[in-house]
């Protein structure tokens, strides 16, 4: 039986799927939606932002589900469901180049901001640290 001289079963696959290949840029279709991930729930689901004005809890789709890391802020493509407006389907995730060619576009509005992720309206998004200036301590004396 010959060596292995790669390793285990992760260099193997990452070896595979080394080459980016470089794919269309996908447009929303009727019942499809552009959003931003404001907030991560779990078990494949988030909390979006979508730009027609509506928040929704959607669903990352099966074929994307650990294949396609979803982060909060990231602008995704939603599937919109007929029966339930409030909720809806991750269908595509963008990357940050292909953000802004939709922006440029015109797809999205231009207040989107791209490849932040402290986007949490009315929340505080950092741990609510704040240092006071005149605090009786002179840093040039230590």
């Amino acid at each position: 039986m010959p060596k292995n001289k790669l390793g285990g079963n992760k260099a193997k696959r990452s070896k595979a799927g080394s080459e980016k290949q470089k794919k269309e840029l996908e447009f929303k279709e009727d019942g499809q939606e552009y959003g931003q991930i404001t907030r991560m729930l779990g078990n494949g689901r988030c909390d979006v932002a979508c730009f027609d004005g509506t928040k929704r809890m959607c669903h990352i789709r099966g074929k994307m589900r650990k294949k396609v890391w979803c982060n909060q802020g990231d602008i995704v493509l939603v599937s919109l469901r007929d029966f339930q407006d409030e909720k809806g389907d991750i269908i595509n995730k963008y990357t940050a180049e292909e953000a802004r060619n939709l922006k440029t576009y015109g797809e999205l509005p231009d207040n989107v901001k791209i490849n932040e992720t402290d986007i949490v309206d009315g929340e505080m998004s950092d741990d609510a640290v704040e240092f006071d200036e005149g605090a009786g301590v002179d840093i040039d004396n230590i």
